[in-house]
Order: structure tokens, then sequence, then C-alpha cells
């Protein structure tokens, strides 16, 4: 968020100082968006039904929120944002969401295990089925979706071509909450 008004602050000073450059503003305003923007890669995996998913394309929804997490300990960060998904699947329909467990590649037996030890622990199908663990080589991953601490949960809004339309990080707030609605309302 921080970087939208220090893109704006840098364009409204440039004006500000050349008046005749107003006509560009719908350019470069789209140009420097685009050039921070973060997409989703390109990745396959299986959700914990065992069905092959290839996101960000197999994603359901027209919008969908996208619970990141990096360690074990953060099943409580990410149950945060859970709890209240129903608020907003009831606002957007087209709103759906997913559990991301982020692993670095592991062989299949290490993979088996985890993703077993997982599907114990959540006994309701659909909730199997929107929990998706990447294994993968997490630098790129997290590069390409401009996440540099693993410390935290993160909460992507994506579409089903990878763009990243709104973020939030750590636990859910309730100003984090507004935000998601307003940008919900207002797609």
């Amino acid at each position: 968020m921080f970087k939208v008004f220090k893109v704006f602050k840098g364009i409204l000073l440039a004006f500000a100082a050349s008046p005749s450059m107003i006509p560009l503003l719908p350019l470069l305003v789209a140009t420097s968006f685009a050039a921070d923007a973060a997409r989703f890669p390109s990745v396959t995996s299986e959700n914990l039904s065992g069905k092959t998913v290839n996101l960000p394309g197999d994603f359901a929804g027209e919008r969908n929120l996208v619970l990141i997490a990096f360690q074990r300990e953060q099943q409580s960060n990410v149950d945060t944002w859970l709890h209240q998904m129903k608020r907003f699947t009831d606002l957007d329909p087209q709103l759906h969401y997913y559990e991301l467990p982020t692993i670095s590649r592991l062989n299949g037996f290490a993979r088996w295990f985890i993703n077993n030890g997982m599907k114990r622990g959540i006994p309701d199908q659909g909730q199997r089925d929107r929990t998706i663990t990447l294994y993968l080589d997490q630098k790129p991953f997290l590069d390409a979706l401009h996440i540099t601490d693993e410390s935290h949960v993160y909460a992507l809004l994506v579409d089903r071509q990878g763009n990243v339309l709104w973020r939030g990080e750590g636990d859910f707030t309730e100003e984090k909450g507004s935000s998601l609605k307003a940008f919900l309302l207002h797609k």
C-alpha cells in the first residue's frame, strides 16, 4: 500500500513541476503499477483430495483469496483468515479461497508423509479440496509475489490469470478486512 502512495507522490511532484505533462498521467500511472505488479507464478501441485491442479488457471473463482503459510506453526495465523471467509464469500459470490502451505521441494515419500498428516487433521472434504500444498523452489515463487519475509502468512487476492489484486500480511484484522471488503465492492 505504501508503494502506491510513493508512486502517486512521485507522479504528483513531477506534474507540479511541469503541468504540460498532465496528458501523460494515465500512461505513467499504468506503467508504474505494471512494473511493480506481483503475479502468481504457474505451479502444478495436488490438493489434499489428491486432485492435480495447475495454478493460477485452476483457481475456481474470478477472484481467489490465497492464504500462504511457510511453517506449521502458522496455521493459527491462517485460521484468523479462515474464520472470516463466510462474510467475504457472501459479499462476493465469485470469491473462492485456498490454503497454500508452501514448502521447499521434497522427495515423493516426504510429500506423501506430510500430505497424509495434514489430511488426517482435516476431516472436512471442502477444506481438503481448498488446501493445496506447494512443494517448490521457494525463491522464484517468493520473488514473483514480492514476498520477502516467511515469518508471516500472506493473504493474496488473485485472479485466474495470476494478477495479484490485493494483499494482506499477518493475522486477519478488521482493518485488513475493511480494505479487502472495499476492494471487493469496487472491483
